[in-house]
């Protein structure tokens, strides 16, 4: 699956290298797409806090089991990330200004 070219409002200001990188890895397939993804999140998230990691698995627990009661059906990706963008102000590639 080829990712569709998103520009967000908190990307407007990368450089022109930056952009271009950026352009260049969303043309990757989807698994490396996901790999850069990780090592650039591990680059930047610092150092393991098993207190925090318990918890939120804690609360991904509480959270599974809590739709499971409610026979609630998981909203597909699409969905998820139709909503996130929405969220987020997507706009189109090529909306920021020059």
């Amino acid at each position: 699956m080829i990712a569709t070219p998103v520009v967000n409002h908190y990307n407007c200001n990368m450089t022109k290298a930056a952009r271009k990188l950026l352009d260049e890895i969303l043309a990757l397939p989807e698994k490396e797409r996901l790999d850069i993804a990780s090592e650039i999140m591990a680059s930047v998230d610092g150092a393991s806090d098993a207190d925090w990691d318990a918890a939120w698995l804690a609360e991904l627990e509480h959270r599974r089991e809590a739709a499971a009661q409610r026979k609630e059906a998981a909203p597909s990706w699409d969905e998820v990330r139709a909503r996130v963008l929405s969220q987020l102000g997507a706009r189109p590639l090529g909306a920021c200004e020059a």
